[in-house]
């Protein structure tokens, strides 16, 4: 079997931007953005920010993905 053989050619774009999301979701907690917010409100907004792309990335490699 080979390995690119894939029924949905987008599937591995999809998966691929997916994790992409993750990665930048990382990256903003890595940099803390509550570590140069003035604003609580400001912080809370940032780290829902950051959940949201978790979801949204988690989600879509899950659709994605075709087992």
């Amino acid at each position: 079997m080979n390995v690119l053989d894939v029924k949905d050619t987008l599937e591995p774009l999809g998966i691929a931007v997916g994790a992409l999301l993750i990665l930048v979701g990382v990256g903003t907690l890595v940099g803390q953005p509550w570590a140069t917010s003035n604003s609580a409100g400001a912080t809370v907004l940032q780290l829902l920010g950051v959940l949201v792309l978790f979801v949204l990335g988690a989600g879509l490699a899950w659709l994605s993905y075709d087992a």
